[in-house]
């Protein structure tokens, strides 16, 4: 089979969206039965993800204080700090952060929200602020 088959164009792997692949590091974190090494993580992943890929990743998350990790001999154990909520409110907080004028993004994100997203943020705030307490 030639190139002239498909016309000559190479099938490329599809690319993940950004996050994606933060999003299935953490989410094998999440059902892994107790600390576990990159390698266990990258066989959960499947596919021809490298072993560095794997590693990058889960460093990344460290730094962002979404999983932990403990030396065990020459080599990290990782468990996850956060859930993959954890990580999406990390990337709000983040995104809100690098903003000048925060309460126009949050004027913003307000008036995008369905009103049932609407009425559920209401009732998390009034929880947080002690509201709904007798």
């Amino acid at each position: 089979m030639t190139d002239q088959n498909n016309g000559g164009l190479e099938q490329q792997p599809r690319r993940r969206g950004q996050g994606e692949l933060e999003a299935q590091v953490l989410a094998a974190l999440c059902k892994a039965p107790g600390a576990v090494t990159a390698a266990w993580v990258q066989k959960r992943l499947g596919g021809n993800l490298a072993y560095t890929t794997v590693m990058t990743i889960l460093t990344r998350l460290h730094t962002k204080g979404v999983v932990v990790r403990k030396r065990v001999g020459r080599m990290f154990e990782w468990t996850a700090a956060a859930d993959e909520a954890g990580l999406a409110a990390l990337r709000m907080r983040k995104v809100l952060d690098a903003e000048a004028d925060r309460e126009a993004v949050l004027a913003s994100f307000l008036t995008a929200l369905t009103p049932g997203d609407e009425q559920l943020l209401r009732g998390l705030l009034a929880e947080a602020s002690g509201e709904g307490e007798d």
